[in-house]
């Protein structure tokens, strides 16, 4: 029987192709997005326009902050199952606001569990982030690590997020599991992100810059592994809240990811070397054996494969072909 599945950032990169997997499976899906101009917004309204006229789905084009609006979406669609991926996102550019993080990936968390609270949802899913480990010295990161080196103020934003997932399904019996995602890439990545930003820029025959030695590693995780990891969790039995890392768990340097892009584009990168920025990490790897047990989550996708469907999906939007020069 369809369930009503409210997917909050909807439009997103990871959100649209959620959004793509629960339509497929006949699922009512209720978007909600505001559309902001963190990168351009008819980018997000185009991952979505596919699916224009659908009739399990509705777009609400609201502010996850706004209660008023919130209130309103859910006694209008009573979702069953609220799947939380809004969020101001990106460690870099928290630095540069941290009260607009704070706010909306705090005020706009506690304004959706209120919500959900008060209309009866059963269970809510939260997208949370490898930035909580921070500088963590014990690989690969166990969801039981202490979180008490956030090197960001999105780190922080996302720590505090859990912790009223946490508080909210004590006291109301929700079912509730946070997801940690690790380095997401895939068709529709957002621009700011590094995959995205290399390769636009390698197609471009500009400079790449490159923070620090090129020793830093990130656990890349191919977007559908992610998906595979949020639709399981939204059918296994949950009798407390769950915290559960979704990686790829093989870190990658950023020198070898670097001649990996090079290597699908057909193109070499020209660098330019920067000491390394404030909010970084020097590494993340995930342990999913958590989520290989609870989810029967196994990344899939390895790197390579990755890139390849990721530069195929760039050099057609781009009108490029992925050639020597």
């Amino acid at each position: 029987m369809a369930r009503t599945i409210c997917v909050t950032g909807g439009a997103g990169f990871i959100g649209s192709h959620l959004v793509d997997r629960l339509l497929g499976r006949g699922e009512r899906v209720v978007v909600v997005d505001d559309f902001d101009d963190f990168y351009d917004p008819a980018e997000k309204r185009a991952r979505l326009a596919g699916h224009a006229g659908h009739p399990a789905l509705a777009v609400v084009e609201a502010d996850i902050r706004d209660a008023a609006a919130m209130e309103a979406v859910f006694a209008r669609h009573r979702p069953e199952i609220v799947v939380h991926l809004a969020a101001r996102a990106g460690v870099r550019p928290s630095l540069a606001d941290p009260a607009l993080y704070t706010d909306v990936n705090v005020t706009g968390t506690a304004v959706l569990l209120e919500a959900a609270r008060t209309h009866g949802v059963r269970r809510f899913v939260f997208g949370s982030s490898s930035s909580v480990y921070g500088i963590a010295t014990k690989v690969p990161f166990a969801e039981d690590a202490p979180l008490v080196h956030p090197a960001s103020p999105y780190a922080a934003s996302k720590i505090a997020g859990e912790a009223l997932v946490r508080t909210f399904a004590h006291l109301y019996g929700m079912e509730a599991i946070c997801l940690r995602f690790f380095t997401v890439y895939g068709p529709r990545q957002r621009p700011d992100l590094a995959i995205r930003k290399f390769a636009e820029r390698i197609l471009r025959d500009e400079p790449i810059e490159l923070y620090g030695d090129g020793s830093s590693s990130r656990d890349y995780t191919y977007v559908d592994d992610i998906v595979d990891g949020v639709e399981a969790a939204l059918d296994v039995p949950l009798g407390r809240v769950e915290i559960v890392n979704l990686g790829g768990a093989h870190p990658v340097r950023l020198s070898e990811l670097v001649e990996r892009i090079e290597a699908v584009l057909g193109r070499k990168a020209r660098i330019v070397r920067r000491a390394d920025q404030p909010g970084d990490v020097p590494r993340t790897f995930a342990d999913v054996s958590r989520a290989a047990a609870l989810l029967g989550y196994r990344p899939r996708v390895e790197l390579d494969t990755g890139l390849a469907r990721f530069a195929a999906w760039l050099t057609a939007r781009a009108g490029h072909e992925t050639k020597p020069r």
